[in-house]
């Protein structure tokens, strides 16, 4: 059963049409006002939910926002001519959910033009990507939402062709500024090149990890044990899914295999002095990472408030017997081993859990930022 199905239709058309004229008083400019008509104060914002995509409409196919949408659920519509698609809002919990459409251009993009529309006051919200990705098997199983201290940016590299990479390098990706593969010591990972790595507000998201370990659990499924059955050889993707604290890599570009799998785990350990883990790949978050850096400098939103967090639809490598090219003829064809459905529904799970938590305290939490004590 996907989540679209958890809030009943009867409630969903109850919430809909008082709520969208409430919002459409309260951030559309009266045909005919007055010019001297004062504006309208902006929406206070509490939290924003950050998602990618959708497969339909807002409350038809499962995706990324339609989750949010239907379940949370976010029932008042927002145009957003300057954004990828519109917004959606819940005026009782002060949420904001947005769909950026994929890849970091757009993630990007989509996140600057939020954060200077003037209709909303975003100064003290918290935000959290709440998307899907692929899991590193060797960091944990199928179905399982990670929550991201680093994200490390896959695409700021030198590329040689695989065809012609030294016999004596491990990866044909080197780090900008240097000429091999790792060569130590590393770069800055601030540069004029760009940003290689980030660090998230490390006590928030312990915190949001802590709180998620001790009150969600992720539900197992009869798809969930084929793909454990059929990985059998990695062992930590033998349980059923977790609430994990785990780091992103993020790359534009869609790579899979085992080699790949080996330099993503090599690159953000580079990046981040030993300090982060592979876990999940991802599109976005580098994107989302750097609007979100950029904003915070010009005071437009708190780069302390802001989470990272995952759910694994597949993993980054194929199973035992099957070559990269075999999984991607397989799944282009429609036939591949997905959590595709578990991982929408869990992503869902870990991080409503965290936004409820902060926007129904909000008397402790709009002040004070939670934060969990380091090892």
């Amino acid at each position: 059963m996907t989540m679209r199905w958890i809030v009943g239709r009867r409630r969903r058309q109850a919430w809909f049409a008082p709520l969208s004229l409430l919002l459409a008083l309260a951030v559309s400019p009266a045909r005919g006002a007055e010019p001297e008509a004062a504006p309208e104060p902006p929406l206070p914002i509490r939290f924003v939910v950050v998602t990618t995509f959708d497969t339909g409409d807002d409350t038809g196919a499962p995706g990324e926002f339609s989750t949010w949408v239907v379940n949370y659920p976010l029932p008042v519509v927002i145009p957003f001519p300057q954004g990828y698609h519109h917004l959606r809002y819940n005026p009782d919990k002060q949420v904001l959910g947005i769909e950026t459409g994929e890849g970091p251009t757009r993630m990007a993009a989509s996140i600057t033009a939020l954060a200077n529309d003037r209709r909303f006051d975003l100064s003290h919200a918290y935000w959290i990507l709440a998307g899907i990705g692929g899991i590193d098997p060797n960091a944990g199983p199928a179905g399982s939402a990670s929550w991201a201290e680093y994200v490390a940016d896959g695409d700021l590299a030198y590329e040689i062709d695989a065809r012609e990479i030294p016999g004596d390098w491990s990866s044909g990706y080197v780090p900008l500024g240097r000429s091999a593969p790792y060569q130590n010591p590393p770069p800055p990972a601030d540069s004029t090149n760009g940003d290689n790595l980030f660090h998230l507000n490390a006590g928030l998201v312990r915190w949001a990890f802590q709180f998620d370990h001790a009150h969600v659990t992720l539900p197992d499924t009869a798809r969930l044990q084929a793909l454990r059955a059929h990985f059998s050889a990695y062992p930590k993707t033998q349980s059923p899914p977790l609430i994990l604290k785990g780091d992103t890599l993020a790359a534009g570009t869609f790579w899979i295999g085992d080699r790949l799998n080996a330099w993503a785990e090599n690159w953000v350990r580079y990046w981040s002095h030993g300090m982060a883990v592979f876990t999940m790949s991802a599109e976005e978050d580098a994107g989302y990472m750097q609007a979100l850096t950029f904003l915070a400098q010009n005071h437009a939103i708190d780069i302390d408030r802001v989470l990272d967090l995952r759910a694994a639809s597949d993993y980054t490598t194929p199973g035992p017997g099957q070559t990269p090219a075999q999984l991607l003829a397989q799944d282009a064809a429609g036939g591949g081993l997905s959590a595709f459905d578990e991982s929408l529904q869990n992503v869902y799970l870990a991080g409503s859990a965290v936004v409820n938590e902060i926007v129904d305290h909000w008397d402790e939490y709009g002040s004070r930022t939670p934060s969990a004590p380091g090892p």
